[in-house]
C-alpha cells in the first residue's frame, strides 16, 4: 500500500459519467454492455511511462492509459476503478505500465511499488539521515533537501525534525518540492502521534519526551514487547535510574545491527549516551512507527526494571537483578553460539 494522506486518488463512485476520448464522447451508465477490453491473458507488451498527478480522478487515468496505448478502451478502466476500493490507494508519480494489456491487470501494475519511479520507503525507525538519502535516491537533491530542513517549521512543542518523517511508502507527482514532500511526512506523524495517544494524553511526560521514549521503544524490541519496554523506561526514570539502553549508544555511533555494545562504547561522551547521562535523550533516536508511538503513551503494567533478549524471539522482563544476571549470562553463551549472527 501507498501511504500517501493528501494525495491519494479520488475516484469518482458514480455510475452516470461523462468524460472525453481520443476519439469522441463516450457514455458510462451502469447495465451497458462489457467495454472493450484486452484480454488478461495475452503477453505483456512494452513499458511505457505514466505521470498520474496529484489529486487525478479515476476518469483522468482512464483517458491516460488509453492514450498511451495500456488500454483497449478507457471505459473499462474507469468501470474497474469505481468497482474497486483499491485504485484509492494509486498513488502520484511516474509508473511504468505495459502496453496493450486489460484493465486488471494495468490497476495492479499501478498498485505494484516496484513499478514506481521514485518511491520513497522510510522504514520503522530509520534516521533522518537514512530518510535524506532516500529522497536523494528519488530525484530530490541534497541542496533543496538541506535548505528545506533549515527552513521547515516544526509543528508544537516538537523540537527536533528526527522522529517525525513517519515511516511509510511515498510517491510524489513530478516537481514536488522538497519542503512539500518533508511536510507531508511530518503531516501524517503529527495525525499518528494523535491517534496513538502522544499528543493527546495529558500525563507527566510532554509529546516531545514521549515520542523520544516511542524511538527508542522502536529501536530496542520487537512490536509484542513494546508496551513492557515502554515501562521499564518509565519504571527507570522514576526510580531515577540512568537508562542505559544499547539504542542510544548506536545512534551517535551511526551503527546498524550490532547486538553487542563493547564496555568502551558505554563510556562515549554524548548526551545521547544513556549508559553515563541520567534520564532521557534530548531528542528521539530515529521515526518511530504508530505502535511504538501506542506504548510510548500506553504503558503497560508491570514493575520490571530490567529486560534482555536472551535469544532472537525471546525477550524477557524482571525487577529482579538477580534474574537478570542469570538471563545475561545465557544472552552471552547464545551470543558466542552465533544464536544473533555476526556480533561486531
Amino acid at each position: 500500500m501507498i501511504e500517501n494522506r493528501s494525495s491519494l486518488l479520488r475516484v469518482i463512485a458514480a455510475f452516470t459519467v461523462v468524460f472525453l476520448l481520443t476519439g469522441g464522447v463516450h457514455q458510462i451508465r451502469s447495465g451497458v454492455s462489457s467495454a472493450p477490453d484486452f484480454s488478461c491473458t495475452s503477453d505483456l507488451g512494452a513499458d511505457v511511462s505514466i505521470e498520474i498527478a496529484k489529486g487525478a480522478t479515476g476518469s483522468d487515468i482512464a483517458l491516460q492509459l488509453y492514450e498511451a496505448g495500456v488500454l483497449k478502451s478507457s471505459s473499462s478502466f474507469f468501470r474497474l476503478a469505481v468497482a474497486d476500493k483499491r485504485s484509492a490507494m494509486i498513488a502520484p508519480g511516474a509508473h511504468l505500465i505495459s502496453k496493450e494489456i486489460c484493465a486488471v491487470d494495468a490497476l495492479s501494475q499501478l498498485l505494484d511499488p516496484k513499478r514506481i519511479a521514485g518511491l520513497i520507503n522510510i522504514v520503522e525507525g530509520a534516521w533522518n539521515s537514512e530518510v535524506f538519502e532516500s529522497m536523494i535516491a528519488a530525484g530530490f537533491k541534497q541542496s533543496d533537501i538541506k535548505k528545506a530542513v533549515s527552513e521547515i517549521q516544526l509543528p508544537g512543542e516538537f523540537k527536533s525534525l528526527e522522529g517525525l518523517l513517519f515511516p511509510a511508502q511515498y510517491s510524489f507527482a513530478k516537481g514536488t518540492t522538497a519542503t512539500d514532500a518533508l511536510q507531508e511526512m511530518i503531516d501524517r506523524a503529527i495525525t499518528e502521534l494523535s491517534k496513538s495517544g502522544v499528543t493527546t494524553s495529558a500525563g507527566k511526560y510532554s509529546a516531545q519526551k514521549l515520542l523520544t521514549m516511542a524511538s527508542i521503544i522502536q529501536a530496542e524490541g520487537k512490536t509484542e514487547d513494546f508496551t513492557k519496554i515502554s515501562r521499564v523506561i518509565l519504571n527507570r526514570l522514576e526510580k531515577g535510574m540512568p537508562l542505559q539502553m544499547d539504542s542510544t549508544v548506536h545512534y551517535v555511533q551511526k551503527a546498524r545491527g550490532d547486538i553487542f555494545l563493547s564496555t568502551k562504547s558505554t563510556l562515549l561522551k554524548s548526551e545521547y549516551n544513556t549508559y553515563r547521562e541520567y534520564g532521557l535523550p534530548p531528542g528521539p533516536i530515529g521515526n518511530p512507527g504508530f505502535d511504538a508511538m501506542f506504548a510510548a503513551a500506553n504503558p503497560a503494567s508491570g514493575d520490571w526494571i530490567y529486560f534482555v533478549t536472551v535469544a532472537p524471539s525471546d525477550t524477557r522482563f524482571t525487577a529482579s537483578y538477580d534474574q537478570f544476571s542469570t538471563w545475561k549470562i545465557e544472552y552471552k553463551k547464545n551470543l558466542r553460539a552465533g544464536l544473533f549472527g555476526s556480533s561486531k
